[in-house]
C-alpha cells in the first residue's frame, strides 16, 4: 500500500485555491477504501486564507484470478 501512496503522490497536481488562485500545499493522504477498489483521499490546504480542497486517487483492481488452486494433500490410510 505504501507503494501505491508514494506513486499516487508523485502523479498528484495540487490545486488552486479558488478565492486566492494561488496553488495549494499538501496536507496528508489517506485510506478511503481498500476493498474492493482502493482509494487514496490527498488533502490540500491553501497557504494564505487556509481554505481545504480534496483530490482523490482510484486505483485499477490487482487482483487477479489464481491460475491454479491449491488443495490440501489427503495421505491414504
Amino acid at each position: 500500500m505504501v507503494d501505491r501512496l508514494k506513486s499516487a503522490a508523485e502523479q498528484l497536481e495540487a490545486p488552486t485555491c479558488p478565492d486566492c488562485h494561488i496553488e495549494m500545499r499538501w496536507y496528508r493522504s489517506e485510506l478511503l477504501a481498500d476493498e474492493p477498489t482502493p482509494v487514496i483521499a490527498h488533502l490540500f490546504v491553501c497557504p494564505h486564507c487556509k481554505r481545504a480542497a480534496q483530490a482523490d486517487t482510484v486505483f485499477k483492481g490487482t487482483r487477479l484470478p489464481p491460475e491454479k488452486l491449491s488443495a490440501p494433500r489427503f495421505l491414504a490410510a
